[in-house]
C-alpha cells in the first residue's frame, strides 16, 4: 500500500483487554504508525498494548471519549502528521477498511472522511440496537436540517468514530465536550469552519449491544437529551459563523 501522506492511526481504549491483542496486529499490518490512548483502564489494556510496536499514552483516570478525541487531535498535530484515522478498539471497526481511508486521503479533496454504517449495506451487517439506531437517525436528520448547505452531501451516520481528519483543518476548532456527545460539537464546528466532508461506507458491527455509555447515558431518553443539549449549545455558540450556511441555503432555495 502506497502512503501518499503522513498518516497516524489513533485508537481510544478503555478496558479493552478482551480485544486489544486481536485488534492491534490487524491494524499494524497496514504499515501506519499507531497511537493508543488508554483512558484510565482498570484492566490489563495498557500492559497488553505495551507489548506491541505502538505509541501508548495512559490517562491516570477515565476522562471520557470526547476528551480523548481532543487529545488525539492535539497529539497528531504536535507530531506533525498530515492526517489521523481514528477507530475503536472493540472490533466494531474493521481494520481491513483502513486502506479505503488511505485511498480517500490520497485524493486530497476533503478535510474529513467519515465512516458510515448506513451509506450502503455490507454482507453480514448487524442490526443496530433499536435505541442507538433511532438516536443516530434523529440526530443525523437534525444536523442535516440545521447545517443544510455545509456539506456536499447530507450525512447518513453522525456517530461513527471510524474517521480520517486532516490535522491542519482541526487547528481552529475548540472543543469542550468530553463525553459521547462529542460528535454533536464536532459537526457544528466542522460546518462553522467550512470543512469539506465526505462519507465512505464501512460495515455495521455490533458485538456487544449491552456495553455501557457510563455517566448515566445508558438511559436512551437521557442520552438523547444530552446529545440534543450539546448540539443546541454549539449551534448558539457558532451562530455567527453559521450565517453563511443559511444565506447559501436561502440563495439556492
Amino acid at each position: 500500500m502506497r502512503i501518499a501522506r503522513s498518516i497516524l492511526v489513533a485508537i481510544p481504549a478503555h478496558n479493552e483487554e478482551k480485544y486489544i491483542d486481536r485488534v492491534l496486529p490487524r491494524v499494524l499490518e497496514h504499515g501506519l504508525p499507531v497511537l493508543v490512548i488508554d483512558d484510565g483502564s482498570t484492566d490489563s489494556t495498557a500492559a497488553r498494548t505495551a507489548a506491541w510496536l505502538v505509541e501508548l499514552v495512559r490517562n491516570p483516570r477515565n476522562v471520557g471519549y470526547g476528551r480523548v478525541m481532543q487529545d488525539i487531535f492535539a497529539w497528531s498535530r504536535m507530531r506533525e502528521f498530515d492526517w489521523v484515522i481514528t477507530m475503536d478498539c472493540d472490533e466494531q471497526h474493521e481494520p481491513a477498511f483502513i486502506p479505503a481511508f488511505v485511498e480517500a486521503i490520497a485524493r486530497d479533496d476533503q478535510d474529513v472522511i467519515s465512516g458510515s454504517r448506513y451509506l450502503t449495506r455490507h454482507a453480514g451487517d448487524h442490526e443496530a440496537p433499536a435505541d442507538r439506531s433511532e438516536i443516530n437517525r434523529e440526530l443525523t436528520a437534525e444536523i442535516n436540517r440545521q447545517l443544510g448547505g455545509a456539506f456536499a452531501v447530507p450525512l447518513t451516520d453522525s456517530f461513527c468514530g471510524f474517521k480520517a481528519y486532516r490535522t491542519a483543518a482541526l487547528a481552529a476548532m475548540r472543543f469542550d465536550a468530553d463525553g459521547y456527545d462529542f460528535p454533536m460539537q464536532f459537526w457544528v464546528q466542522a460546518a462553522a469552519n467550512r470543512l469539506r466532508v465526505s462519507e465512505i461506507a464501512v460495515p455495521r458491527i455490533y458485538l456487544d449491544a449491552s456495553r455501557s455509555f457510563g455517566s448515566g447515558l445508558d438511559d436512551p431518553v437521557r442520552r438523547l437529551q444530552t446529545y440534543k443539549n450539546t448540539l443546541e449549545r454549539e449551534l448558539v455558540r457558532c451562530a455567527g459563523r453559521l450565517v453563511h450556511l443559511r444565506r447559501s441555503s436561502s440563495a439556492t432555495a
